[in-house]
């Protein structure tokens, strides 16, 4: 479809204030080629016609990801990012036309906020991602190790006495550098080693994947400190069904990048939107989801800042657990 070329363009050259146009734009794109949001959107009485601001957008359940093919337009997969989860849970599926468009995308967000990858060594503590596989963190914390240009960056899955030792070891180095974990896991680490880093970033993904009790976010967080002597606890926000990332660089509060936006809407009364309660579900405006839905309606609780910034404060009733990033406050 020639739109998707005009329309990628615009995304990878995207300001601020061309958010709201390409949002409208992409909006019409997928109304119009892609069913199962063309039909969701005819359900709640929404056309292009009516839509005319980011207000008016409807924004498509999360579940959808579980029980359908979500896709605008007609093209081949090159791969199928899959949500991890607890033994039997039904996982949440997103078919990637462009996994470089993706990485793309993830290192423009990264770099606003923290600077040139090359700058870093990143070590990734995800076991549960590893082992399933076909996860979108998994190809994006990769890509960003190889962009580090350095050999001492690498994952690890279980070696914690290993990590523990490169991490005395890059104390005395001249490159930052970051601690990439799931939460359950920098939390074992934790449990069992100490290491005086003041200058590490210990960046968590949130999710206890059935591993852990829940816990606040405050709890783990001064767990995660103490153990190795940073001052803040850094975290990154995203999940399967998006493409686009947030990032905190302390005490829980969100910057989402240029690609993303966050509304809240009431909790009781999912059409109504945006809500500036302090307390409201969050939808997710996330426009380098261009070849699936860029409008995703999740079950996560929090505030969204006059600003932009946001914090996550739980989930919705019986929702899953889910991350990346979901630490109760």
């Amino acid at each position: 479809m020639p739109e998707f070329n005009s329309l990628i363009q615009r995304l990878k050259r995207l300001e601020a204030e061309q958010f709201e146009p390409l949002a409208i734009d992409i909006f019409k794109c997928q109304y119009q080629y892609n069913d199962i949001y063309h039909n969701w959107c005819t359900s709640l009485g929404k056309t292009p016609e009516t839509v005319s601001r980011l207000g008016d957008i409807p924004f498509l359940p999360i579940s959808f990801f579980k029980s359908q093919v979500i896709r605008t337009g007609s093209w081949k997969e090159q791969l199928v990012f899959e949500s991890s989860g607890t033994t039997g849970m039904e996982t949440s599926k997103h078919y990637v036309a462009d996994e470089q468009l993706y990485l793309e995308n993830c290192v423009r967000a990264f770099e606003k906020q923290y600077g040139a990858l090359d700058n870093y060594i990143i070590l990734a503590l995800l076991p549960s991602y590893l082992e399933r596989g076909n996860s979108g963190l998994i190809s994006m914390v990769n890509h960003f190790i190889g962009l580090t240009n350095s050999n001492e960056s690498g994952f690890y899955l279980n070696n914690l006495e290993e990590l523990f030792q490169k991490l005395n070891a890059l104390k005395k180095g001249e490159k930052k550098v970051i601690l990439w974990g799931v939460t359950f896991a920098l939390l074992d680490f934790a449990e069992s080693f100490s290491v005086d880093f003041p200058e590490l970033i210990v960046m968590e993904t949130g999710g206890m994947k059935g591993r852990r009790e829940e816990m606040l976010r405050t709890e783990v967080h001064a767990s995660l400190m103490k153990a190795f002597g940073v001052q803040h606890i850094h975290s990154e926000y995203g999940m399967t069904e998006l493409f686009s990332q947030a990032y905190s660089m302390g005490e829980g509060l969100f910057k989402p990048s240029a690609t993303m936006r966050v509304m809240g809407r009431d909790i009781n009364d999912p059409l109504s939107y945006p809500s500036n309660k302090r307390t409201v579900a969050l939808n997710v405006i996330d426009l380098a989801n261009i070849y699936t839905c860029s409008f995703i309606e999740t079950k996560d609780l929090g505030t969204v800042y006059e600003e932009g910034s946001f914090e996550v404060r739980g989930r919705m009733d019986n929702s899953d657990l889910r991350g990346c990033n979901l630490l109760v406050v």
